[in-house]
């Protein structure tokens, strides 16, 4: 059995403290440039330092995303942003263009390169094909099944590795080569800055019958019809692992510390539960899907795995996230029995909310104190990002996650 790495997102320094601490064994992150996510809070060199040796000295291993499809104008700067990351101490680059590949690898003969799942890796031949070129890792497209999978992993030399989205949201676009936004925005998805016009509301109209809609799954609010649920392999964490998978990837580079630490404790405890024994992880399968649905999500689909989707896999009726939980803060340091918070949404004196550990526990708790910087007791936090000082009636743990549960 091939050791089985769960690959964790983060948009910002503070996520990615949360995604170690909550059970990554590796994080993916974005610079300043070449990342697929410009609406990210995206890390500054000084930021990706701090942030190396705090998942180093965990054992936590950092990824970055240099995936963006280049134009001329990318590539001079690709020089120095390599020599950069050399410096910073990342573990690997993940790319999509073979131009930032061969300038990857003239900067920086010895870095461990990742090809992104933007470069449409669909078999074993195009595997292959970058394995010669010295690629570590290639990251599987979205459309292939667990069949495909398993056959590549047989046709591929084995110190390679395969990495595969098992969690997070699906691109309507085939391996993400979406033209929607650049068409409508100006936006390019392939330069980082996609406006996700999948989400938005459709009709369908004939050419020769203009204004006239047809029924296409259409309520009175128009349809979603581009729309896909979220992909969650949670119960099928078996199959994942004997399909020959070396890296279990979580998508969402632009989530809450919330939603990450969710989700890397949930697949973390179920990974680890079923290497431990299939019956536990079996037993406590509840558990994971009642902690899985605890983030913001759009409903749940296998995608591709176990073949082509049908259209069940999409919502064609509205575009809303399901909401269970609020987030309202992480964890800081303690001061005189009190810890500080960065409060992200309100809460009041008196509440109850839920204090999130990453050892699994979800513990409910009473607000019995709020104080601002000045010493100042409040009986509510209104303000987002505001600094604050809060006494739950309990000890708590730095990167501890608190939240409260939405009827």
């Amino acid at each position: 059995m091939r050791q089985v790495e769960l690959l964790v997102p983060a948009s910002s320094l503070e996520v990615l403290k949360v995604a170690v601490v909550f059970g990554a064994d590796a994080v993916y992150i974005g610079g300043d440039v070449f990342s697929l996510r410009a609406k990210a809070k995206n890390f500054t060199i000084e930021e990706i330092k701090e942030g190396v040796k705090f998942a180093h000295d965990r054992n936590v291993k950092i990824y970055v995303t240099a995936n963006i499809l280049a134009h001329n104008d990318d590539l001079d700067k690709a020089y120095e942003y390599f020599e950069e990351l050399k410096n910073a101490g990342v573990d690997a680059l993940i790319i999509s263009d073979p131009g930032v590949f061969d300038i990857a690898k003239e900067v920086w003969p010895e870095v461990e390169i990742h090809i992104s799942t933007q470069a449409n890796n669909t078999n074993y031949g195009t595997y292959n094909f970058w394995y010669r070129l010295g690629a570590k890792r290639v990251v599987s497209a979205r459309e292939l099944s667990l069949e495909e999978i398993k056959e590549l992993r047989e046709k591929i030399p084995p110190e390679m590795e395969i990495e595969t989205f098992i969690h997070g949201a699906m691109c309507i676009s085939y391996s993400g080569r979406c033209l929607l936004s650049n068409y409508f925005t100006g936006r390019d998805a392939n330069q980082g800055e996609c406006t996700h016009p999948c989400r938005w509301k459709y009709a369908v109209v004939e050419e020769q019958r203009p204004g006239e809609y047809l029924p296409v799954y259409e309520n009175e609010r128009g349809t979603y019809i581009f729309n896909s649920k979220d992909l969650c392999m949670i119960e099928h964490i078996p199959e994942l692992i004997d399909t020959g998978i070396d890296s279990f990837k979580i998508e969402g580079r632009m989530k809450t510390a919330l939603y990450v630490a969710t989700v890397a404790r949930t697949y973390r405890k179920a990974i680890d539960d079923y290497l431990n024994s299939p019956d536990i992880y079996k037993k406590n399968m509840p558990w994971y899907l009642d902690q899985i649905s605890n983030c913001t999500y759009r409903q749940f689909t296998t995608g591709f795995f176990f073949g082509k989707p049908s259209e069940e896999a999409q919502i064609y009726d509205n575009n809303t996230y399901i909401k269970e939980y609020t987030y309202l803060g992480i964890i800081g340091e303690c001061k005189d029995g009190l810890y500080h918070i960065e409060q992200r949404n309100k809460f009041s004196v008196g509440e109850t909310i839920e204090v999130m550990k990453p050892n699994g526990d979800n513990i409910d708790v009473t607000v019995k104190r709020i104080v601002t910087d000045k010493g100042e007791d409040l009986t509510s936090a209104p303000h987002p990002k505001q600094s604050l000082w809060i006494d739950l009636g309990t000890p708590l743990e730095e990167y501890d996650i608190i939240r409260r549960k939405e009827e």
